[in-house]
Protein backbone atom coordinates (compact mmCIF):
# COMPACT_ATOMS: atom_id res chain seq x y z
CA UNK A 1 0.00 0.00 0.00
CA UNK A 2 1.26 3.27 -1.15
CA UNK A 3 0.12 6.32 1.05
CA UNK A 4 0.12 9.56 -0.89
CA UNK A 5 0.29 13.27 1.25
CA UNK A 6 -0.33 16.10 -0.42
CA UNK A 7 -0.78 20.07 1.42
CA UNK A 8 -4.07 20.42 -0.94
CA UNK A 9 -6.80 19.31 -2.77
CA UNK A 10 -5.18 21.09 -6.16
CA UNK A 11 -1.96 19.36 -5.44
CA UNK A 12 -3.42 15.83 -4.65
CA UNK A 13 -5.25 15.91 -8.17
CA UNK A 14 -2.20 17.14 -9.87
CA UNK A 15 -0.94 13.85 -8.71
CA UNK A 16 -3.55 11.86 -9.48
CA UNK A 17 -3.67 13.35 -13.21
CA UNK A 18 -0.34 12.01 -13.82
CA UNK A 19 -1.02 8.51 -12.19
CA UNK A 20 -4.40 8.06 -14.29
CA UNK A 21 -2.76 8.49 -17.38
CA UNK A 22 0.47 6.59 -17.11
CA UNK A 23 -1.66 3.79 -15.91
CA UNK A 24 -4.11 4.36 -19.07
CA UNK A 25 -1.18 4.51 -21.63
CA UNK A 26 0.11 1.98 -20.01
CA UNK A 27 -2.57 -0.31 -20.55
CA UNK A 28 -3.29 0.94 -23.91
CA UNK A 29 0.05 0.23 -25.04
CA UNK A 30 0.23 -3.52 -23.41
CA UNK A 31 -3.71 -4.51 -24.50
CA UNK A 32 -5.16 -1.75 -26.82
CA UNK A 33 -7.17 -0.83 -24.30
CA UNK A 34 -7.92 0.93 -20.95
CA UNK A 35 -10.56 -0.61 -18.57
CA UNK A 36 -11.40 2.31 -16.13
CA UNK A 37 -14.30 2.12 -13.12
CA UNK A 38 -15.30 5.43 -12.37
CA UNK A 39 -16.66 6.62 -8.59
CA UNK A 40 -19.35 8.68 -8.14
CA UNK A 41 -20.13 11.88 -5.46
CA UNK A 42 -18.16 14.92 -5.30
CA UNK A 43 -14.30 14.11 -4.68
CA UNK A 44 -13.81 13.17 -8.51
CA UNK A 45 -15.48 15.68 -10.07
CA UNK A 46 -12.15 18.41 -10.28
CA UNK A 47 -10.14 14.75 -11.56
CA UNK A 48 -12.85 14.34 -14.33
CA UNK A 49 -12.93 17.99 -16.09
CA UNK A 50 -9.05 18.15 -15.96
CA UNK A 51 -9.02 15.26 -17.33
CA UNK A 52 -11.52 15.47 -19.96
CA UNK A 53 -10.60 19.15 -20.86
CA UNK A 54 -6.85 20.39 -20.02
CA UNK A 55 -4.99 16.84 -20.30
CA UNK A 56 -7.38 15.89 -23.19
CA UNK A 57 -4.49 14.88 -25.67
CA UNK A 58 -2.71 13.33 -23.47
CA UNK A 59 -4.62 9.89 -23.47
CA UNK A 60 -6.53 7.66 -26.52
CA UNK A 61 -9.34 8.07 -25.22
CA UNK A 62 -10.97 6.34 -28.21
CA UNK A 63 -9.48 3.20 -26.03
CA UNK A 64 -10.97 3.70 -22.89
CA UNK A 65 -14.01 1.83 -21.66
CA UNK A 66 -15.54 3.29 -18.45
CA UNK A 67 -17.17 1.40 -15.63
CA UNK A 68 -18.52 2.25 -12.32
CA UNK A 69 -17.70 0.88 -8.71
CA UNK A 70 -21.47 1.32 -7.92
CA UNK A 71 -24.58 3.20 -8.49
CA UNK A 72 -27.37 4.81 -6.34
CA UNK A 73 -30.84 3.27 -6.89
CA UNK A 74 -32.13 6.33 -9.06
CA UNK A 75 -33.83 7.12 -12.33
CA UNK A 76 -30.89 7.78 -14.72
CA UNK A 77 -32.05 11.50 -15.40
CA UNK A 78 -31.71 12.19 -11.64
CA UNK A 79 -29.32 14.16 -9.96
CA UNK A 80 -27.20 11.79 -7.90
CA UNK A 81 -27.00 9.13 -10.32
CA UNK A 82 -23.60 8.77 -10.60
CA UNK A 83 -23.67 8.45 -14.29
CA UNK A 84 -24.81 11.55 -14.81
CA UNK A 85 -22.12 13.36 -12.87
CA UNK A 86 -19.56 11.54 -14.42
CA UNK A 87 -21.33 12.27 -18.28
CA UNK A 88 -21.46 15.88 -17.44
CA UNK A 89 -17.95 16.10 -15.86
CA UNK A 90 -16.08 13.70 -18.18
CA UNK A 91 -18.30 11.57 -20.96
CA UNK A 92 -19.15 15.32 -23.02
CA UNK A 93 -16.20 16.87 -23.06
CA UNK A 94 -14.63 13.48 -24.30
CA UNK A 95 -17.81 12.60 -26.49
CA UNK A 96 -17.42 9.10 -25.27
CA UNK A 97 -19.28 6.82 -27.49
CA UNK A 98 -22.05 5.24 -25.87
CA UNK A 99 -20.61 1.92 -26.42
CA UNK A 100 -17.54 2.82 -24.42
CA UNK A 101 -19.97 3.77 -21.23
CA UNK A 102 -20.87 0.76 -19.03
CA UNK A 103 -24.05 2.18 -17.15
CA UNK A 104 -25.88 1.10 -14.08
CA UNK A 105 -29.59 0.47 -15.66
CA UNK A 106 -31.57 1.31 -12.50
CA UNK A 107 -35.13 0.90 -14.83
CA UNK A 108 -34.79 -2.41 -13.43
CA UNK A 109 -34.70 -3.82 -9.85
CA UNK A 110 -32.15 -3.86 -8.00
CA UNK A 111 -31.33 -7.88 -7.91
CA UNK A 112 -31.86 -7.48 -11.57
CA UNK A 113 -29.62 -4.13 -12.22
CA UNK A 114 -26.85 -6.01 -10.93
CA UNK A 115 -27.43 -9.00 -13.02
CA UNK A 116 -27.07 -7.54 -15.47
CA UNK A 117 -24.04 -5.03 -14.99
CA UNK A 118 -22.64 -8.42 -13.88
CA UNK A 119 -23.83 -9.99 -17.37
CA UNK A 120 -22.18 -7.10 -19.58
CA UNK A 121 -18.74 -7.20 -17.51
CA UNK A 122 -18.94 -11.01 -18.07
CA UNK A 123 -19.42 -10.37 -22.15
CA UNK A 124 -17.19 -7.39 -21.96
CA UNK A 125 -14.07 -10.04 -20.48
CA UNK A 126 -15.26 -12.61 -23.16
CA UNK A 127 -16.33 -14.48 -20.04
CA UNK A 128 -12.46 -14.58 -18.09
CA UNK A 129 -11.69 -13.11 -15.20
CA UNK A 130 -13.01 -10.06 -14.36
CA UNK A 131 -9.81 -7.35 -14.07
CA UNK A 132 -9.93 -3.80 -14.25
CA UNK A 133 -6.72 -1.83 -15.04
CA UNK A 134 -7.36 1.00 -12.62
CA UNK A 135 -10.20 1.20 -9.77
CA UNK A 136 -10.99 4.52 -8.36
CA UNK A 137 -12.64 4.73 -4.92
CA UNK A 138 -14.21 7.01 -2.39
CA UNK A 139 -14.39 6.99 1.56
CA UNK A 140 -17.07 8.10 3.49
CA UNK A 141 -16.75 9.53 6.60
CA UNK A 142 -18.24 6.31 8.15
CA UNK A 143 -15.19 4.30 5.90
CA UNK A 144 -17.77 2.68 3.31
CA UNK A 145 -16.44 2.78 -0.03
CA UNK A 146 -18.01 1.87 -3.30
CA UNK A 147 -21.39 0.71 -2.02
CA UNK A 148 -19.91 -1.09 1.26
CA UNK A 149 -21.92 0.26 4.02
CA UNK A 150 -21.11 -0.74 7.39
CA UNK A 151 -23.23 -2.95 8.92
CA UNK A 152 -24.76 -4.05 5.41
CA UNK A 153 -24.64 -7.45 3.81
CA UNK A 154 -22.28 -6.64 1.14
CA UNK A 155 -19.37 -6.53 3.74
CA UNK A 156 -20.01 -10.25 3.62
CA UNK A 157 -20.02 -10.97 0.26
CA UNK A 158 -17.33 -13.39 -0.50
CA UNK A 159 -18.33 -14.10 -4.25
CA UNK A 160 -16.00 -11.81 -7.25
CA UNK A 161 -19.70 -10.26 -8.52
CA UNK A 162 -22.03 -7.48 -8.82
CA UNK A 163 -24.94 -7.13 -5.78
CA UNK A 164 -27.59 -5.06 -4.49
CA UNK A 165 -27.69 -4.22 -0.93
CA UNK A 166 -30.48 -2.48 1.58
CA UNK A 167 -28.91 0.27 3.24
CA UNK A 168 -30.71 0.89 6.30
CA UNK A 169 -29.24 4.55 7.56
CA UNK A 170 -30.27 6.09 3.97
CA UNK A 171 -33.35 4.12 3.92
CA UNK A 172 -32.47 3.05 -0.37
CA UNK A 173 -30.57 0.34 -2.44
CA UNK A 174 -27.46 0.49 -3.46
CA UNK A 175 -25.93 -1.37 -6.53
CA UNK A 176 -21.95 -2.40 -6.36
CA UNK A 177 -19.09 -3.76 -7.19
CA UNK A 178 -17.98 -6.30 -4.31
CA UNK A 179 -14.96 -6.23 -2.27
CA UNK A 180 -13.76 -9.78 -3.66
CA UNK A 181 -14.16 -8.37 -7.56
CA UNK A 182 -12.35 -5.06 -6.84
CA UNK A 183 -9.93 -6.70 -5.01
CA UNK A 184 -9.12 -8.22 -8.97
CA UNK A 185 -8.07 -4.84 -10.39
CA UNK A 186 -4.73 -4.05 -11.14
CA UNK A 187 -4.79 -0.87 -9.63
CA UNK A 188 -6.90 0.67 -6.97
CA UNK A 189 -6.63 4.00 -5.83
CA UNK A 190 -8.57 5.77 -3.46
CA UNK A 191 -9.63 9.68 -3.51
CA UNK A 192 -10.02 11.17 0.27
CA UNK A 193 -9.59 14.35 1.47
CA UNK A 194 -11.00 16.79 4.37
CA UNK A 195 -10.99 16.34 7.95
CA UNK A 196 -14.09 14.55 8.44
CA UNK A 197 -12.47 11.70 6.46
CA UNK A 198 -9.61 11.83 8.97
CA UNK A 199 -11.10 9.44 11.79
CA UNK A 200 -11.90 6.55 9.25
CA UNK A 201 -8.54 6.87 7.36
CA UNK A 202 -6.87 6.05 11.18
CA UNK A 203 -9.19 2.88 11.49
CA UNK A 204 -9.03 1.87 7.77
CA UNK A 205 -5.30 1.97 7.23
CA UNK A 206 -3.81 2.34 10.85
CA UNK A 207 -5.68 -0.48 12.78
CA UNK A 208 -3.84 -3.33 12.79
CA UNK A 209 -6.94 -5.50 14.39
CA UNK A 210 -9.56 -5.26 11.29
CA UNK A 211 -13.09 -4.91 11.60
CA UNK A 212 -14.69 -5.18 7.98
CA UNK A 213 -18.13 -4.90 9.84
CA UNK A 214 -17.66 -1.55 11.29
CA UNK A 215 -14.97 -0.46 8.69
CA UNK A 216 -15.47 -1.76 5.16
CA UNK A 217 -12.78 -0.01 3.13
CA UNK A 218 -10.71 -2.32 4.92
CA UNK A 219 -11.65 -5.12 3.02
CA UNK A 220 -9.87 -3.27 -0.32
CA UNK A 221 -6.44 -5.75 -0.55
CA UNK A 222 -5.66 -6.13 -4.07
CA UNK A 223 -4.82 -10.08 -4.62
CA UNK A 224 -2.43 -9.12 -7.13
CA UNK A 225 -2.12 -5.70 -7.73
CA UNK A 226 -1.07 -1.70 -6.49
CA UNK A 227 -2.98 -0.14 -4.08
CA UNK A 228 -2.99 3.54 -3.79
CA UNK A 229 -3.99 6.24 -1.33
CA UNK A 230 -4.35 10.02 -2.69
CA UNK A 231 -4.81 12.28 0.73
CA UNK A 232 -4.30 15.82 1.86
CA UNK A 233 -2.91 16.44 5.29
CA UNK A 234 -6.33 16.97 7.01
CA UNK A 235 -7.50 13.62 6.22
CA UNK A 236 -4.62 11.99 7.90
CA UNK A 237 -4.24 14.16 11.39
CA UNK A 238 -5.31 11.41 13.15
CA UNK A 239 -2.70 8.96 11.74
CA UNK A 240 0.61 8.27 13.61
CA UNK A 241 3.19 9.81 10.64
Amino acid sequence: MNLHIFKSVAELNENLIAYVIEIANKSITSKGRFDFVLTGGNSPKELYKQLSTTFKDKVDWTKVYFFFGDERYVLPEHKDYNGLMAKEMLFNNLQTPEDHIFYFDTTLTPVDSAKAYKATLDKHFNGGEIIFDLILLGMGDDAHTASIFPETELVKSIHPTVESVWVEKLDTYRISLTAPLINKAKNIAFITFGENKANALKHVIGDEQKDYFVYPAQLIKPLDGNLDWFVDDKATSFLDL
